[in-house]
């Protein structure tokens, strides 16, 4: 424990660094989630997975955990290549003493917002834009990072919610003409949810759903 302590007190060029490598460390682990919620196409990929699953009324199939863990590991493979430009050009130079932390910051922000940047909405970009009074940017490395950041996340969820809307509607026929049939024939005390489930799961397998939902989300990036 004193040595922990004894890092940060000391004055040694050698411990300042270390300390400010901690520093670093803690900052980004406390601020993980929401950068990952926020800057990431994590945002989409959980959303549009969960309207996969209201729309079939599975409820709790697939489980929240298998959800979450196939938006992780889908941001981490479209995030990859933005990532290791992050490392390359930002971390590695940065823990080898050859770039201070401020031309860091700026190395590793800059492919995070080319990439909020191209899946972000000009019309949500002016929006938070003209509210802080800021002039129109010559490149997108001049859009101040609180300004990209709220307006790629309301893009996100538009797009998302897009998505889901266009998977939800031909589960609604299924539910609409099930319904129908039920009340035509007066068993109107029958669930029709019950009877369409079986029918919803089977269409989703026949046109192969996870598959094509993967595909729409990969290829929107």
């Amino acid at each position: 424990m004193n040595e922990f302590i004894d890092i940060f007190s000391n004055s040694d060029p050698e411990n300042i660094s270390t300390s400010v490598r901690l520093l670093l460390l803690l900052t980004v682990l406390s601020l993980a989630p929401s950068i990952l919620i926020l800057m990431t196409s994590f945002t989409r990929i959980i959303i549009v997975l969960s309207f996969v699953r209201t729309s079939l009324a599975t409820q709790q199939m697939p489980p929240n955990q298998v959800l979450v863990g196939i938006a992780l590991f889908m941001t981490f493979f479209i995030m990859a290549p933005t990532f290791q430009e992050i490392n390359e050009d930002a971390l590695q130079p940065l823990f080898a003493e050859e770039i201070t932390l401020d031309e860091a910051y700026e190395n590793a922000s800059s492919p995070i917002k080319e990439f909020m940047a191209r899946h972000t909405r000009q019309k949500d970009l002016a929006l938070f834009m003209n509210y802080a009074e800021i002039d129109r940017p010559e490149s997108v490395q001049d859009i101040p990072m609180t300004t990209l950041v709220p307006a790629f996340a309301i893009s996100e969820l538009k797009t998302a919610f897009q998505m889901g809307f266009m998977i939800f509607v031909p589960f609604l026929v299924i539910d609409m003409a099930v319904a129908s049939v039920l009340m035509s024939m007066g068993m109107m005390m029958l669930p029709p949810v019950m009877i369409s489930l079986p029918f919803k799961i089977l269409l989703f397998i026949l046109v192969d759903g996870w598959y094509l939902i993967s595909h729409s989300l990969l290829e929107g990036f």
